[in-house]
């Protein structure tokens, strides 16, 4: 049983690290299409995308690999609720998130402004009994110090969109929370799909509200007729959504959510690494070393410490 529950582990923290590679990819994507097509319009044709490309998974899982079956109305009103609150907390987050860099807040610095989630989880997860040993909070430190060297380049500035980013890492952390109450508690795909829907849902108000109407219908839908718009649109709504945030739901469950958070910072490392690999860009020490700052915290932050303990009585 425990070899069992050990595989399941490893088995997550896999999914949650190509979480990371999948996102780490997207921050470009969001940019641009953020800035091509606005924030508002960005994240509500992207989520609408993520929740139509689950639709067909959900019925190929329940007959290839048994999903977990909805047997009462409880199950039901369970998956709606944890699918309905993890919608409401991405709309909020994303949204702040494009903002945040829609009003001039770097990728790199949106990054690590992002990332500090890594700080939040932990401690909102005293609240609800989620404690971590010591080599995880070293490790997040570390995280946070490796994030630095890699997404900061220049002297450390704060502006109103960096706020709009940091209280964007707060909602994500509240974000990730819920998805720990529920992942164990329902299918995972079905959560994600109504999660998308329900964020894609809320994105309609903003997007129909302010720049519809700012603009006007006929710019409004010239502005969607470029494929500099759809290309990052596409990736954002099938990857980043469709795929990361539902390897998101399934990989945190059984998890400790600080641990998870840690995990999905790589993303950050994974968007230098994918500039390098795509763009052709080049790495100066200052990132090298942040690179390896923040592998080295999420290997620390694996070692079992009970482990040591016994080898060492030995």
């Amino acid at each position: 049983m425990k070899k069992q529950m050990k595989r399941q582990e490893l088995r997550n923290s896999f999914l949650l690290i190509i979480t990371a590679l999948v996102w780490g990819v997207a921050f470009v994507a969001q940019r641009q299409g953020g800035a091509e097509a606005g924030p508002y319009t960005f994240n509500c044709i992207r989520s609408f995308l993520g929740g139509l490309v689950l639709l067909p998974v959900i019925p190929f899982l329940d007959r290839y690999t048994g999903g977990k079956k909805l047997q009462s109305v409880q199950d039901r009103r369970r998956l709606l609720i944890g699918g309905a609150l993890c919608g409401l907390v991405l709309f909020v987050a994303s949204t702040l998130q494009q903002m945040g860099m829609y009003y001039g807040t770097t990728a790199g610095k949106a990054g690590f402004l992002t990332a500090c989630y890594i700080l939040l989880v932990p401690v909102l997860g005293i609240f609800f009994g989620k404690k971590c040993s010591w080599n995880v909070w070293v490790s997040i430190l570390v995280a946070v110090a490796g994030l630095y060297f890699l997404c900061l380049t220049d002297r450390f500035s704060f502006q109103f969109s960096d706020g709009l980013v940091l209280l964007c890492a707060v909602c994500f952390s509240v974000h990730i929370m819920v998805i720990d109450h529920f992942s164990p508690l329902v299918d995972g795909v079905r959560m994600a799909c109504i999660q998308f829907f329900v964020c894609g849902a809320w994105g309609l108000l903003p997007m129909i509200g302010v720049e519809m109407r700012q603009m006007g219908a006929a710019a409004w839908l010239q502005s969607l007729g470029s494929m500099d718009v759809w290309f990052p649109i596409l990736y954002a709504g099938i990857m980043s959504c469709g795929v990361g945030y539902t390897l998101q739901i399934v990989g945190q469950n059984g998890i400790n959510p600080a641990i998870a958070s840690l995990l999905m910072s790589l993303e950050s490392v994974f968007s230098v690494l994918a500039g390098m690999l795509i763009l052709h860009e080049t790495m100066t020490g200052r990132e090298i070393l942040g690179c390896v700052l923040v592998f080295a915290a999420v290997i620390f932050a694996q070692i079992d410490l009970r482990f040591l303990k016994i080898s060492k009585a030995v």
